[in-house]
């Protein structure tokens, strides 16, 4: 049985991660990032990083604005770092909010993707299709990132934004499956006796954290990326 207080912790933490991202987008409303992508960023990431980010955002992030006095250059390379593995970030979250819920509205999805045939539980062909889903926005939200940056054409675009993206969003995947498992497979179903379900604020709450976990596996990654070039900074 979930205990009360975890029920009550998953709501107010969800809620508060929705009110930071409208503080950010009512922000950039008033002052757009000169990157329009960082425009989704910047609120997506918001949701599982609530305050934190929020903070971020108006220390670093609004450096970037397009009426920004300061320079975006003058971040420290930690935080260009971090933008970049929240970039990663921001196309996890779009892609994990909108795969588990068709997976929530539409099983036999999972069904397709092995359950019941390869996988006894479901979870994991969600993780796939989570996987699919978070690729697909990553290299959408990268290629308007570099492609504009770099002044690429569409396939010259695509590539560099699969090169970018793809051992990043790896490592941010994994990360998160690692924390979802574990919660998911021990502390609800073993400990407290109690299936993980999409359709719930603890599910939510535990996939905040595991983006938190996703962010930090990214990270070092997305350091390396931006040393060699591969990604740009922020």
């Amino acid at each position: 049985m979930i205990p009360s207080w975890l029920h009550i912790l998953s709501i107010v933490s969800l809620a508060l991660a929705v009110l930071c991202a409208a503080i950010i987008a009512i922000d950039e409303a008033r002052h757009p990032q000169r990157m329009w992508i960082m425009n989704a960023v910047w609120p997506l990431t918001a949701l599982f990083g609530s305050v934190l980010w929020t903070w971020g955002y108006f220390r670093y992030g609004r450096l970037s604005a397009a009426d920004a006095e300061g320079r975006a250059g003058d971040k420290p390379f930690a935080i260009m770092v971090a933008e970049g593995a929240s970039h990663c970030g921001s196309g996890c979250t779009l892609g994990d909010i909108c795969a588990e819920w068709l997976a929530f509205a539409a099983p036999a999805v999972l069904v397709w993707l092995g359950w019941k045939t390869l996988f006894a539980n479901k979870i994991f062909s969600a993780w796939i299709l989570d996987y699919v889903f978070a690729y697909g926005f990553g290299i959408v939200f990268q290629y308007y990132t570099i492609a504009p940056m770099r002044k690429l054409g569409v396939a010259a675009g695509i590539w560099a934004a699969i090169k970018a993206d793809t051992l990043s969003l790896t490592a941010w995947q994994i990360g998160m499956y690692g924390c979802m498992a574990l919660t998911h497979f021990w502390l609800f179903r073993r400990v407290l006796g109690h299936e993980l379900e999409v359709a719930s604020p603890e599910f939510w709450f535990v996939m905040q954290i595991a983006m938190i976990c996703g962010f930090i596996t990214s990270y070092p990654v997305n350091w390396w990326l931006l040393r060699i070039g591969l990604k740009e900074k922020m």
